[in-house]
């Protein structure tokens, strides 16, 4: 943006666009998206000066003097306080000057009030804002303020629990996270949910159709950083001054709870990352299928789960003790195999935290009364970190592809999680597979996390890239990329140790087309061989596999084997050469399929037609990749590296 031309004398050098300084000439009665970005603006200053800005009011961006009245200046510069209290700062220094020229009178804001200073003379006026870090303060030290830079990155990598939010639908999933969030109570007509949900037919059917996350910070003492945002009351606090307040955070994963939207929930679990699952449970209805769905899922990645009963507000002791009951039965089945345990008080949560592989914590709440919600967020605060990505820096650089957007003067932005390394802005990365398996080139511009600038990401953290590439280029992006700084090689063939957990009347044989969720990667796959394996079991109850008429392998629940998939549009990329002995016990509880069958013909690569029969239940299968293709006449054993707590 080229300078403006100066309305007075000039009094300062032109604006820069990095750094830490910005010139404005008024902020007076700003519209309320104008003060959004205002505000954006002036954290983004916040950053570039390491938490310090300087603004200069009263001045042009060309360096000219606005010749503004006094009561102008000092309108505006209340109204930078108030723009940086929203931003957890405060203004340190005020040194107003006026006239202009060589007739300048500087007088700091100490000394002379504005009462003092004389009207109908051009101001201006320089602003020192500096950014309070609250859960860094030294609290020994009394009312002296310790000011330190807050280290978001390592607040959102080594502090950061990850918890996916499942249930029915109408289980108060959305209204129980936007409650904690805000820390406010909700009025029994959906204001705490609506402070959270993002699209239109969200609000007004009250249904979550989108994986989201959402912060929740806490405070050294465990005490909840919530509140509203003090631009849009309807609105919860940004995520950037949650991230840099909390000591320690909780990111929610919202996921849906309608059946409709099943395959968006698995894949929610699947690319998550989660180190807990919370299960939502209407105290005034028995959990439906939908519920046992959700808990097997998390059980079959390997998420421990955390039983919340919800609406417990007035409801019938009979319905409450019918819904415990069925879910207790659930808990206790040989597949999910936990056994129920009820937090009635803190030192139950205590208890729960160092058996979280044997129990189900169940907590009792209601967001409108506020019943238990003191223990869940005790429970919360506490729980400790599962997934150890602190361990996986030193390796190579891992991102994985959520989401790609298209950002007017930006150009390419993706979104997605860190897996592995540590990636620099400015880097030069590797951003694929394409559709016929070659990776661009591109330069990370720019990252951001939590909404904040950052200079480095490191594995661990939800982030967001800004990439140079050319239009034609951006359009050849899609879900489900990695981006590395090494490139690797893609592939279309993996095999793949198998379970069918669920799924009555569903059988498994060769050419079966599945929807397979792997990490970030979601696609149709087909069983090009399969192979029985007769030693050992993944579930404790099922059916073995048999041999149909035509003597091919059926799999039915309960079988295990060895199947060989094929990518069914795309390449996708699976890393090789990690040594299986290291990963062989964490991975048998991360790799989870889900699909739910539909009529549909397709053609394989050899030119036959796979048809997939209709079935209304919903088949789970859990297994590890124990291998991947490259090339179709070399097969190289490996596993493929994930993401596991290890």
């Amino acid at each position: 943006m080229p300078p403006s031309k100066p309305h007075g004398p000039v009094v300062l050098p032109p604006e820069r666009e990095s750094g830490n300084v910005e010139y404005k000439r008024q902020i007076l009665s700003p519209s309320p998206e104008r003060l959004v970005k205002l505000t954006t603006q002036l954290s983004y200053r916040l950053d570039e000066g390491d938490g310090e800005a300087i603004y200069e009011m009263g001045v042009e961006d060309g360096g000219g003097h606005s010749l503004l009245s006094l009561e102008d200046v000092v309108a505006s510069v209340d109204r930078l306080e108030g723009m940086a209290r929203q931003l957890n700062a405060v203004v340190t220094a005020k040194r107003f000057t006026q006239g202009m020229g060589v007739e300048e009178e500087p007088t700091d804001a100490p000394t002379a009030t504005p009462g003092s200073l004389r009207g109908g003379v051009p101001t201006r006026c320089q602003v020192r804002i500096r950014r309070v870090e609250t859960h860094l303060l030294d609290t020994t030290k009394g009312d002296e303020v310790d000011r330190r830079t807050s280290d978001v990155s390592e607040t959102l990598s080594k502090r950061n629990v990850r918890v996916a939010v499942v249930g029915n639908v109408d289980a108060g999933k959305s209204t129980l996270i936007g409650s904690m969030t805000t820390n406010t109570l909700d009025d029994g007509r959906g204001r705490c949910r609506t402070s959270i949900m993002r699209h239109r037919h969200e609000i007004e059917s009250g249904r979550t159709s989108t994986a989201t996350t959402h912060l929740l910070g806490f405070r050294s003492d465990g005490a909840v950083i919530g509140g509203r945002d003090r631009v849009r009351a309807h609105r919860r606090r940004p995520e950037d001054e949650v991230a840099r307040e909390a000591d320690r955070v909780v990111t929610f994963m919202d996921l849906a709870g309608h059946e409709r939207y099943l395959k968006t929930t698995i894949h929610g679990v699947s690319s998550g990352f989660a180190d807990y699952a919370l299960v939502l449970v209407n105290s005034r209805q028995p959990p439906t299928h939908m519920t046992q769905h959700h808990l097997n899922l998390c059980c079959s990645f390997g998420i421990p789960p955390i039983v919340v009963f919800t609406k417990a507000d007035g409801c019938p002791e009979h319905a409450f003790k019918n819904s415990r009951e069925e879910v207790c039965k659930m808990l206790r089945a040989p597949d999910v195999a936990r056994r129920p345990f009820k937090v009635r008080n803190k030192e139950d949560v205590d208890m729960c935290l160092t058996k979280m592989h044997q129990l189900a914590p169940m907590f009792e709440t209601s967001a409108v009364t506020g019943e238990g919600m003191d223990l869940l967020q005790r429970m919360l605060f506490h729980l400790p970190k599962r997934r150890k990505h602190e361990n996986k820096i030193d390796r190579p650089f891992e991102f994985l592809v959520e989401d790609i957007f298209n950002v007017p003067g930006v150009g390419a932005v993706v979104s997605g999680f860190v897996n592995a390394g540590t990636l620099n802005v400015g880097s030069h990365v590797h951003i694929g597979p394409l559709d016929d398996g070659t990776f661009l080139r591109a330069l990370a511009k720019s990252a951001h996390i939590a909404r904040t600038h950052a200079d480095t990401v490191v594995a661990g953290q939800s982030a967001c890239l800004a990439l140079n590439l050319k239009a034609e280029s951006r359009r050849r992006l899609r879900r489900g990329m990695v981006v590395a700084k090494v490139e690797p090689s893609a592939t279309r063939e993996f095999d793949a140790e198998i379970c069918v957990l669920k799924g009555e009347g569903t059988t498994i044989r060769r050419s079966y087309q599945a929807y397979v969720h792997i990490l970030n990667v979601r696609q149709s796959a087909f069983a090009k061989h399969i192979e029985m394996i007769k030693t050992g079991t993944v579930v404790p109850v099922g059916k073995e596999g048999k041999r149909d008429e035509e003597g091919c392998v059926v799999l039915r629940p309960g079988a295990r084997a060895k199947v060989r998939h094929i990518w069914f549009f795309f390449l996708n990329m699976l890393w090789t050469g990690v040594r299986p002995a290291r990963h062989a016990d964490a991975l048998s509880r991360r790799t989870g399929q889900g699909s739910r069958h539909h009529y549909r013909r397709s053609r394989s690569s050899d030119g036959s037609l796979l048809r997939s029969r209709h079935d209304n239940c919903v088949v789970f299968v859990c297994g590890v990749v124990v291998g991947v293709v490259t090339d179709p006449l070399l097969r190289i054993s490996s596993c493929a590296r994930r993401g596991e707590a290890r």
